[in-house]
């Protein structure tokens, strides 16, 4: 293993010898423009000549007369080798006269002229082979500094390979993002146009209800007809996605295109669908007239006496929680009054009918966590009170098995829609004229807070 990794970092590096002799011995055989004294002291050391040359006398000035002690000859011999390197043969005529007593340089120069016509390469070599001779501790020098430059190499060929890898990252990143925001983008455009064809079909009835509850404040009519929108858009888009699970003929197969693009059909060819199926479900029954709201700032009076009449008048509404207060419609009345009021934080209110007989007048409250889990509690009720004794007979009923004979729930009717309300800082009320018999739902909604409960104060009564 560590052979191969050798081998991949000299042919990255093929402009260097500084690896093993083995490695160098294949890097030299791939550059066939070296002499053969590189090769050789290439396969032997690692270094090119010259480069080992620079370490040897790098060796020699920093070892000698400390590590290293040599004779007088010997230093002569290595002087000459490096005069050789430097200035090549020995020419008297190139040289600056001696001095009468300058003996070792006259010295010096005698061994440099014992050299002749040594090539400079001659000389680098002569110079390391007679340091390796004298010196043992330059191999140690030679192997450090070799292992010293394949560490940096190998460094710097991992800065390289992070900087590739960073490089590849970050551009995937970039499609990522580009890919992100086009989805983003179709998305919001697809929104734009389901929204937009809900708004036509419910502009009308959302702007006449607006007028009714705003009629001389133009601001607060849009405020409110945009507030109704963007509810019936995620009323409707949940339903949506509910539908495919219900639906008999699901096509639980199609790929995400296909989905959206059934959605958006489903909308632009059928979104009226619901309307027709109400208008079917509803046909017997009597048309629902609009309820009169207004506000009333006596809302530390109407609290005071809401406490002084006691009861179950004062409700703590939950974060995250729906109150629904059930009133049926009562044989002596033909309207329903309500009023209500909160202490610090404003509260979602709306006024459903449902069309059922009531069993009785008496009020009921009902609190759930959710609007779905409230619709849960009343099929269970609804299932419970179907079955009545049959439970306890064990046998089917209609070719219902164990008894369970379900009804379909009965229809319900939108009397105000639900939208949150400035509850705390006046007192809001209003009036329903009935439609027929049956039972209305007022419904306090603080399913949007995750921490803030919130203390509702109301009263409900009919009149003739």
């Amino acid at each position: 293993m560590a052979v191969n990794g050798e081998t991949v970092l000299v042919e990255q590096k093929i402009s260097r010898l500084s690896i093993t002799s083995e490695s160098g011995s294949m890097k030299i055989e791939a550059e066939s423009e070296l002499s053969i004294e590189d090769k050789h002291c290439a396969q032997k050391w690692g270094f090119k000549v010259k480069d080992l040359y620079k370490l040897a006398l790098r060796f020699y000035k920093e070892k000698e007369g400390k590590a290293v002690h040599l004779s007088y000859d010997d230093k002569l011999k290595l002087v000459a080798y490096t005069q050789q390197v430097v200035h090549g043969p020995f020419k008297a005529e190139n040289l600056p006269p001696l001095g009468v007593f300058d003996v070792i340089g006259r010295d010096r120069r005698v061994a440099w002229q014992a050299l002749g016509n040594m090539s400079q390469g001659d000389s680098m070599l002569a110079f390391i082979n007679r340091l390796e001779e004298l010196c043992p501790l330059f191999d140690s020098f030679v192997e450090a500094n070799k292992r010293d430059l394949e560490e940096k190499e190998r460094r710097l060929l991992e800065v390289k390979e992070r900087e590739i890898v960073e490089a590849e990252q970050k551009a995937l990143e970039e499609e990522m993002l580009k890919q992100q925001q086009e989805e983003q983008a179709r998305q919001e455009f697809q929104r734009r146009q389901i929204q937009d064809a809900l708004n036509q079909q419910t502009f009308q009835q959302f702007k006449a209800y607006a007028e009714q509850q705003y009629p001389d404040n133009p601001d607060q009519q849009a405020v409110l007809i945009r507030q109704l929108q963007d509810q019936h858009y995620h009323q409707y888009m949940q339903q949506l996605l509910q539908r495919p699970a219900t639906m008999p003929n699901n096509r639980t197969a199609l790929a995400d295109d296909d989905v959206q693009n059934e959605k958006t059909q489903l909308l632009t060819n059928g979104a009226n669908l619901d309307a027709d199926e109400s208008e079917d479900s509803q046909a017997e029954y009597s048309p629902i007239s609009a309820a009169n709201m207004w506000t009333r700032k006596d809302i530390r009076e109407f609290k005071d006496a809401i406490r002084r009449e006691g009861g179950d008048s004062i409700i703590k509404v939950g974060h995250g929680e729906t109150v629904t207060v059930r009133v049926p419609t009562h044989e002596d009345g033909t309207c329903l009054f309500w009023e209500f009021a909160t202490d610090s934080y404003d509260l979602g209110f709306g006024v459903f009918f449902e069309w059922s007989k009531p069993e009785s007048s008496q009020v009921s409250v009902h609190i759930s966590e959710s609007e779905d889990d409230e619709e849960d509690e009343e099929d269970e009720e609804d299932d419970e009170e179907t079955l009545g004794d049959d439970l306890e007979r064990g046998s089917g009923q209609e070719g219902q098995p164990g008894g369970r004979n379900l009804v379909a729930r009965p229809p319900m009717s939108i009397v105000v829609p639900v939208y949150r309300r400035d509850c705390q800082e006046e007192v809001y009320a209003g009036s329903h004229t009935y439609p027929g018999a049956g039972v209305y739902l007022l419904k306090f909604d603080n399913s949007y807070s995750l921490w803030r409960s919130k203390t509702l104060y109301y009263r409900v009564y009919y009149t003739r």
